[in-house]
């Protein structure tokens, strides 16, 4: 149990929370509905407690001390978490809920389509959604699993599988008809577009189909969502999973430059924490994804945990 000396009141911290981030005791009192003189008297009551200053004060201005910096940043996500467990108990007071980390197009364009299947069979279970496009620890996050793209490795996680992927090089109509790629070495010479989160894709690319390019160039995109629609606008050729834009290659918006599919050596995962693994809930989902993933038609590429696929080409 922690001590009470050392948890303030939560009116405290409310009160420095919101001087911290506007940098002023007076804004801080008008988004508290309180006066500049409570702000500072339950500040000051803070600093007591602490034995420190929080802010620097010069004249009609206030601020922050390196540890009040530090401090405010803690407070503020500790206030954020209070909150968000404040909200989801709210929406399932009997406790059958599931917090899942999702990567924003998989999630957008693959399982929120899904879901209602999931909700109909489970109508207790309260599914809350929340983007993370990296690992993270379970510890210090309120999320009880996570899509994950990549290898099989996450500390401190048990890890599902779920699917491969196969990428193809995509573009407009209007680019493929102006530029008229015929082999993939023409590629090289192309206005390639790149994902932050998979930066050697092309240069993998370019290895499954046993070329070198020299060194690939592009902008940088940071979303799914964003290259798609850079590609759709004829701002280049994106390596894209065919089953995460299949409506967009079916309306004719997007076309293969060239018909030549790579099959990723990552996967997708469900990853969730080994503290969670009898909770009701998260074993209920997890056996719904594996049914749902294992139904579509995704190359599985099915192997032995810890094997790794390399990539290559596929006809």
């Amino acid at each position: 149990m922690v001590p009470r000396r050392f948890l303030p009141p939560t009116s405290l911290l409310c009160a420095f929370e919101a001087a911290a981030r506007t940098q002023s005791f007076t804004a801080a009192a008008r988004e508290l509905n309180l006066t500049q003189s409570a702000v500072s008297r339950q500040i000051r009551a803070l600093e007591e407690i602490l034995g420190s200053e929080l802010f620097h004060r010069e004249k009609q201005k206030v601020r922050l001390s390196l540890a009040g910096s530090a401090y405010a940043r803690e407070i503020r996500e500790a206030l954020t978490r209070i909150s968000g467990a404040t909200l989801g108990f709210r929406a399932n007071p009997v406790g059958r809920s599931l917090n899942l980390a999702v990567l924003p197009m998989f999630a957008a364009r693959w399982l929120i389509p899904r879901l209602p299947r999931f909700l109909a069979a489970h109508p207790d279970i309260t599914i809350n959604l929340a983007t993370r496009l990296t690992p993270f620890d379970f510890r210090l996050e309120a999320l009880d699993a996570a899509v994950h793209f990549g290898v099989r490795e996450w500390p401190g996680a048990e890890m599902d599988f779920l699917m491969h992927e196969t990428v193809v090089p995509l573009c407009s109509p209007a680019m493929k008809q102006r530029l008229d790629w015929t082999c993939p070495a023409d590629l090289a010479h192309a206005p390639l577009l790149h994902l932050v989160s998979r930066p050697d894709a092309w240069e993998r690319w370019f290895a499954a189909m046993k070329i070198d390019p020299d060194e690939v160039h592009g902008p940088l995109f940071d979303q799914f969502s964003l290259i798609t629609e850079a590609a759709r606008s004829a701002l280049g050729v994106a390596l894209l999973p065919e089953f995460l834009v299949r409506a967009e290659v079916e309306n004719g918006s997007l076309v293969k430059a060239l018909d030549a599919p790579v099959a990723s050596k990552e996967a997708y995962y469900l990853a969730w924490p080994r503290t969670h693994e009898h909770y009701q809930p998260l074993e209920l989902f997890r056996q719904w994804m594996q049914a749902e993933a294992s139904s579509i038609g995704v190359p599985s590429h099915r192997q032995e945990p810890g094997a790794v696929n390399q990539i290559s080409p596929t006809r």
